[in-house]
């Protein structure tokens, strides 16, 4: 048996999960039985190519749901259609994976979380870096206590430079109105969202310093640096931007009983301390002695499957063969963390609490939405990004 599946959006993401994945038979179990996009040149470019699964084609998403054609859906559109579109899949009882982020604002997706408590569809996000062993592991370490009591994160994620055409290359790109954001909503939602999974909390504060069209010529963030406070008094540092090349891509949690280093998603190294610091501290009888530590490399369990893993478990999944790895609801906490950074950045570094104040959140949004400009632009052309998706 074979899930049926249907890609809503042939922009760069679902073209890629149609032919890279799906076509190139990384799909188990599964079959596109139907697209939908409402730019008609997007179908017929697809239909050039003459995609082997023959799906039917659709220029309105609802049709598409209410057709029976479908087990499943792939959401590929803009951010803020996101919550819309899977709301109307769950409501008729269609399994649904997002794609990432789960939207601009909590306020929609509280809103989609509620229809999925109502519905006995499957709800999955795309959050394709939770399959990376590395960070797996990473996880697992702090979660099992092996860096003793959380001290300080850092990442620092500045490999994601763009250049002005690509900012240029769609109307809505780089906008308050089509995309919600910039570099935090478009580049980072990934990492934005293992920082809460892997070190197992979100901060309790954000202050944020944003810079808004520094590298290029748009209207949206294109530099961030974060500062989090936990509950327990540790900090955390999140810096990105599209404007430096090259870039970092280092990912730091410390402890009292040592630390994580990961780097360009390849090395994982484990510091581990003799003795928790904190207890060396009180019983060290001189002042710079420290404890023993042991570096220790691990190597990744296996390899990272991404986007099909994903995919492929959520058929799983739908078949009753395995749990759900990603549950769509998970996808409230990474969009609460970039609320409340842009929040910050957009009122001089000021301290945001989380939970966020949604309604605070949305007005300010609207307040950038309101002056936002599209650009007159032809988006019927579809990049070929696929190396840009396992990279980060």
């Amino acid at each position: 048996m074979s899930v049926r599946y249907g890609i809503i959006g042939l922009g760069n993401q679902g073209t890629h999960y149609l032919f890279n994945i799906f076509e190139a038979g990384k799909a188990v179990d599964a079959i596109v039985s139907a697209v939908c996009d409402i730019n008609p040149t997007k179908i017929e470019n697809v239909k050039k190519k003459a995609p082997k699964c023959d799906p039917v084609y659709f220029e309105n998403y609802i049709e598409m749901l209410d057709s029976g054609l479908c087990d499943a859906i792939l959401v590929e559109v803009p951010h803020y259609q996101h919550p819309e579109i899977v709301i109307e899949c769950l409501k008729r009882g269609i399994n649904v994976i997002c794609e990432k982020p789960a939207g601009v604002y909590t306020k929609q997706v509280r809103e989609m979380n509620e229809a999925s408590k109502k519905s006995g569809a499957l709800f999955g996000m795309m959050f394709n870096q939770r399959t990376n062993p590395l960070y797996q592991k990473m996880r697992q370490i702090i979660a099992d206590g092996g860096i003793g009591e959380l001290q300080r994160v850092t990442w620092i994620i500045t490999d994601w430079f763009r250049t002005q055409q690509y900012y240029d290359s769609g109307s809505w790109r780089a906008t308050w109105e089509g995309e919600g954001g910039g570099v935090l909503i478009n580049q980072c939602p990934h990492q934005i969202d293992l920082l809460q999974w892997v070190v197992g909390e979100m901060p309790v504060q954000v202050n944020s310093f944003c810079q808004y069209g520094k590298w290029h010529d748009i209207e949206v963030e294109d530099e961030v640096t974060a500062c989090f406070r936990y509950k327990n008094g540790a900090t955390g540092v999140f810096v990105t931007t599209t404007g430096e090349t090259p870039g970092t891509n280092r990912f730091e949690v410390s402890g009292s009983l040592g630390k994580l280093v990961c780097e360009n998603n390849k090395n994982l190294f484990w510091y581990k301390n003799e003795i928790d610091s904190i207890e060396w501290s009180k019983t060290a009888t001189t002042g710079f002695d420290k404890p023993k530590c042991e570096i220790v490399e691990i190597k990744p369990e296996g390899e990272n499957p991404f986007h099909a893993g994903i995919i492929n478990n959520f058929t799983a999944a739908v078949l009753g063969k395995e749990p759900l790895f990603v549950k769509g609801t998970d996808g409230i906490f990474g969009v609460e963390l970039m609320n409340a950074i842009e929040l910050s950045g957009w009122n001089n570094g000021e301290s945001i609490a989380i939970p966020v104040d949604e309604e605070r959140y949305l007005s300010e949004l609207n307040a950038h939405r309101a002056t936002s400009r599209l650009k007159n632009v032809d988006d019927s052309s579809v990049a070929n990004t696929a190396g840009s998706f396992g990279g980060k």
